[in-house]
C-alpha cells in the first residue's frame, strides 16, 4: 500500500484528505497537536481497513518530525508528504503594524521551517518511492495582498518558493503547492471570526488534490478550483 504523512490531520482539510486517501487504500501517518481529537480522527479513518498511525506533537519539534518519518518507514516507506499544518501568526488576524513579531516567527516556523524539515527527513524514503510526491498546502494570500493577512501570506509565499525550488532540485518527485481556496475550517474562523459568510467544506476540494495524485502533472503551483474544473 502507498503511505502518506499528513500534518494538521485531526480536522479540516487534513482530516478530509486522510479519509479520502484511506478510502483509496493508503496507509497513513497523521499528525496534530491535540492528541484526543487526533485519536478520534484516526479511529474514523482506520474504519476504511488500512493502517493509521496517529502521532500527536508539534511539527516544529525535530524529534517529532523524525518520529513521523520513522512511523512511515515501519508502514513500508513514504510516497507522499502533505504539509498542511499551519499557524496564522495572530488570532484574529491584525494589520502589519500590530502583528506580534513572535507570532510572525511562529507562522514562519510552522508554515515554512517545519515543512522543509519534514521533507528533508522524508526525502530518502520519497526518492525510493515508485511515485514520490510532496504537497504544500498554500493560500491565495501567498499571491494576493489582503489587509491583515500579511504575516500568514508571507509565510505561505515562502512555502510556495521552497516547493518550487524543491521541484527543480528533485525532478524524479512531484512537488505541488496547492491553494485550496476559502474553506469552512477552524483556521479561517480563528483568522476572521466576524466573517459569517458561508464557506465550502474542506471535503469539497479534496477531489482536486486526488486529481494531482492520479494524473501527476508537472511540479508547480495549482489552485483547487481549477483542478476541480478539470484545468491544469
Amino acid at each position: 500500500m502507498p503511505v502518506a504523512i499528513i500534518t494538521g490531520a485531526s480536522k479540516g482539510l487534513g482530516r478530509a484528505l486522510a479519509e479520502a486517501l484511506s478510502a483509496r487504500g493508503w496507509d497513513l501517518v497523521l499528525d496534530a497537536r491535540t492528541e484526543g481529537v487526533l485519536k478520534e480522527t484516526a479511529a474514523v479513518v482506520a474504519g476504511h481497513g488500512h493502517d493509521v498511525e496517529a502521532l500527536a506533537g508539534d511539527v516544529t519539534d525535530p524529534a517529532h518530525r523524525a518520529a513521523l518519518v520513522a512511523a512511515a518507514w515501519r508502514l513500508g516507506g513514504c510516497d507522499l508528504v502533505v504539509n498542511n499544518a499551519s499557524a496564522l501568526g495572530a488570532e484574529p488576524l491584525v494589520r502589519l503594524e500590530e502583528l506580534p513579531l513572535e507570532g510572525l516567527r511562529r507562522a514562519l516556523e510552522v508554515n515554512v521551517v517545519a515543512a522543509l524539515g519534514l521533507v528533508q527527513e522524508a526525502l530518502p524514503l520519497l526518492r525510493g518511492a515508485r511515485a514520490g510526491a510532496v504537497i504544500a498546502v498554500s493560500s491565495d494570500a501567498a499571491a494576493e495582498a489582503y489587509g491583515t493577512w500579511g504575516g500568514y501570506g508571507a509565510s505561505k509565499a515562502a512555502l510556495d518558493q521552497l516547493a518550487a525550488v524543491l521541484g527543480e532540485e528533485e525532478p524524479a518527485l512531484r512537488v505541488w503547492a496547492v491553494d485550496p481556496g476559502d474553506m469552512a475550517t477552524d483556521l479561517y474562523a480563528a483568522a476572521v471570526p466576524d466573517d459569517g459568510d458561508p464557506r465550502p467544506e474542506p471535503d469539497s476540494v479534496v477531489p482536486g488534490f486526488l486529481r494531482l495524485l492520479d494524473e501527476r502533472p508537472a511540479s508547480g503551483r495549482y489552485a483547487a478550483p481549477a483542478l476541480l474544473e478539470g484545468r491544469l
